[in-house]
């Protein structure tokens, strides 16, 4: 099937990138397979998360499917192109539906795109991951690629004012080495090393940025433990806690 709506909407990103003079480094898309299937599993600290993490696959000429929430997908502006770009609804009260279809895309040799905190990360530290990303990948036998992003959350993360306007901004794309679920005895240990190789990364991005706040009341965009405002993991989980929903597979 041809792809009639991925290649603009990524030519119209990469404009808007130019204007706004992003700062993009993307290190390691040698490890995107240019052919057969592969997840990549991001962090996420912004709603954008799925524009940059697909651009780490794009000099392996892959399009990323990504898995996303069903209102996504029913909204008059982004449902016809998330259907368009062939992304995957997850319905979290009908799970298994979302993850049947994303095993079979992995066995078609796509490449698809999760984030396995499920949700926004407000302390802007990794979460603990669900398994079904690991769970893909084994029941689909393709390797999962761990992938940091970061700066991405000064754009427009949860909490706060969007600033799509904001000039000059680094953002940092980090895709890790691919990890082989053969080489693990079972998914819930490959949960437990993605999160650790994750983890790596997003630190990794945090502590190699090359931007700092631009003053006191700048610093909401750090980790609590770098120096920044942002909420703990224990404060950012306390903050969750009202909205919870079902957990995704």
């Amino acid at each position: 099937m041809p792809e009639l709506v991925y290649p603009p909407v990524i030519a119209a990103a990469k404009t808007m990138f130019r204007v706004l003079d992003l700062k993009i480094t993307v290190e390691g898309a040698h490890h995107v397979p240019r052919t057969g299937g592969a997840v990549m599993a991001s962090n996420h600290v912004s709603y954008l998360d799925f524009i940059f993490c697909g651009l780490g696959a794009h000099p392996a000429k892959r399009l990323v499917r990504f898995m996303a929430k069903k209102s996504v997908f029913t909204h008059k502006v982004s449902g016809p192109l998330m259907r368009g770009m062939r992304h995957i609804p997850v319905d979290r009260r009908a799970g298994a539906g979302s993850y049947a279809t994303a095993v079979s895309a992995l066995k078609r040799g796509e490449v698809v795109g999760v984030f396995p905190e499920a949700t926004i990360s407000r302390s802007f530290t990794v979460k603990e991951l669900k398994s079904g990303t690991t769970r893909m990948a084994v029941e689909a036998g393709v390797p999962v690629l761990p992938v940091a992003l970061w700066g991405t959350q000064r754009l427009w993360t949860k909490g706060r004012p969007r600033t799509l306007t904001r000039r000059h901004t680094p953002i940092t794309i980090l895709v890790g080495e691919p990890m082989d679920p053969a080489a693990y005895p079972d998914a819930n240990a490959m949960t437990a090393d993605l999160k650790t190789r994750l983890s790596a990364l997003v630190d990794r991005a945090q502590r190699e940025y090359p931007d700092q706040p631009a003053g006191p009341d700048d610093t909401w965009w750090l980790p609590a433990h770098l120096g920044g405002t942002a909420p703990t993991p224990e404060e950012a989980a306390a903050l969750d806690a009202p909205t919870r929903r079902t957990p995704t597979p």
